[in-house]
């Protein structure tokens, strides 16, 4: 059984989703979970993009051990440089460099002859080299680039110093055959790539990444590339999860595995679905919420006699299963630390305390608590800057009736903890709230998207809102969890502007003279 080594990009590419905005302590979550997950590589971000984005990467590249951390930089010596300075305290320094190789990029993106391009790849290559230890340099649209130049520069490339080189799919334009007659034509024709690894990076454009990452397997690939839940530019990567199970269900045909812990699937694609607000779709292969349901009658009739009838994935396989402690308002705190313990959450003592005080607020208004009401908490306490200063919502009201306008009155607490309070109506309860929240905050706002989605099942649940907001023109998205779905609108406000400004006091304090 061959070995294949995965690449995550979802803290880079997926975050490059549109409407996507992960601040750095969600972005060290998602990076210890991928760890968990047992990705072999997770590139981190962009280091030379922002300030913010390389400070993300250098606290992920300090903090994770058992994968390799990497950067993006384009073929530019700055970005390989900050690349270097966010990176150097990994346990293994990678970086990622990429550079165009089609016609129509390097024609009207670059302007550069396909010779000026090969020199600038060999020279930035030889340049990262006298750093990283492991360079992969990527031949951005290689499926629309000339195979007989791509050799020429794939193989000078190599000799400067590469270790990984990367075909990506970058605008999902080819087909599974046409991907794989690459990989076999680069085999066969680059005299020196046994070198190094072959990697595969698929876009889902035409909705074949996760067939063409397959195909790139069959023809030499030992590096996939992808996302958790497909997330990323246009209409996504190709599914990391969707890659591993197939390998895994189909290996009597693939005969090629992974090092993925697949039983952590599951909570990973949550995480990642939470902290970007991306919704999972129920049909979604491998973690939709219908990959393991069966309505038909005929289904439901195979699957009493015998589960493989119906199902060839077990829900326990990618870590959905029963829980089998339920935790309610009898339960006491030893008994909530060994749910989280379980759960795979590490939390400081202070913040496990803020975590029991939650848990036992909503035992009060709600009988069982689920592993999906636990993650929700957790991972909200576990990203809170608690010590940052903000808008806190201290309490509200809403006035309704459909004879009379919604009307508001919201009391918080200001960034510089002063508390006011006001009143305001809307059309709805929500924009009655919403108007009265802009009111007090005197900040530009304008709301982009507002979505709503229930945790768990069952009249009690909890409500989980998503939003995403423009202050003072700067794009941001929030969230928040509540039983009553007006709390959980407040809240979702309220976090996607402190993003805003705790984004403005860390810049402030970079600019302050020393």
């Amino acid at each position: 059984m061959a070995h294949v080594k995965v690449f995550d990009t979802t803290l880079r590419d997926g975050e490059q989703s549109p409407g996507v905005n992960l601040n750095k302590l969600e972005k060290l979550e998602i990076a210890k979970q991928l760890e968990k997950l047992g990705v072999d590589i997770m590139e981190a971000g962009f280091p030379a993009s922002s300030q913010n984005e390389f400070e993300s990467v250098q606290e992920i590249a300090r903090t994770v051990k058992n994968s390799s951390v990497t950067g993006l930089a384009r073929a530019k010596k700055s970005d390989i440089d900050t690349a270097w300075e966010a990176l150097k305290d990994a346990s293994e320094p990678r970086l990622h460099v990429f550079l165009a190789t089609s016609p129509i990029h390097m024609t009207h993106k670059l302007k550069k002859t396909p010779d000026e391009v090969i020199e600038t790849a060999v020279a930035m290559v030889e340049y990262a080299r006298e750093r990283f230890p492991q360079v992969e340099w990527s031949a951005e649209d290689a499926c629309r680039s000339d195979k007989e130049f791509l050799v020429r520069i794939i193989e000078k490339v190599i000799d400067a110093g590469a270790t990984v080189v990367n075909l990506p799919d970058t605008v999902g334009y080819t087909t599974p055959y046409e991907y794989g007659e690459l990989f076999r034509y680069v085999k066969e024709n680059v005299p020196n790539i046994d070198r190094v690894s072959l990697s595969c990076h698929c876009h889902d454009d035409l909705g074949m990444a996760v067939a063409n990452s397959l195909a790139a397997i069959e023809n030499g690939a030992t590096q996939i590339e992808g996302t958790i839940n497909g997330i990323g530019e246009r209409a996504g990567n190709a599914s990391i999860e969707e890659i591993a199970v197939a390998l895994q269900i189909r290996n009597n045909f693939y005969e090629h595995s992974t090092n993925l812990v697949l039983n952590e699937i599951k909570r990973t694609s949550d995480l990642v679905s939470k902290f970007t607000g991306m919704v999972v779709p129920g049909n979604k292969a491998i973690v939709g919420k219908n990959a393991f349901a069966h309505e038909s009658g005929i289904h439901q009739d195979g699957m009493m006699k015998n589960a493989s009838t119906y199902e060839i994935i077990t829900p326990e396989m990618v870590g959905i299963g029963a829980s089998n402690m339920v935790l309610g308002k009898h339960s006491g705190r030893h008994a909530f630390e060994d749910k989280v313990k379980s759960l795979g959450y590490d939390l400081s003592e202070e913040k496990l305390k803020d975590a029991f005080k939650a848990f036992k607020s909503l035992t009060d208004r709600k009988k069982d608590v689920t592993d999906e009401d636990l993650f929700t908490i957790l991972t909200d306490v576990q990203t809170d800057s608690s010590d940052a200063a903000k808008y806190k919502l201290e309490a509200f009201q809403v006035q309704y009736s459909s004879a009379n306008i919604p009307t508001a009155t919201v009391a918080m607490t200001t960034p510089e903890y002063t508390r006011v309070e006001t009143a305001g109506t809307g059309q709805g309860s929500v924009e009655a709230i919403y108007n009265t929240l802009e009111a007090l905050i005197h900040e530009d706002i304008h709301l982009e998207d507002y979505r709503l989605s229930s945790v768990g099942e069952g009249r009690d649940a909890l409500a989980e809102v998503h939003v995403r907001l423009t202050v003072n023109g700067t794009a941001a998205s929030g969230r928040g969890a509540a039983q009553d779905v007006l709390e959980a609108s407040a809240n979702a406000f309220l976090n996607a502007v402190n993003r805003v400004i705790l984004n403005q006091q860390l810049l402030n304090k970079q600019s302050a003279p020393v």
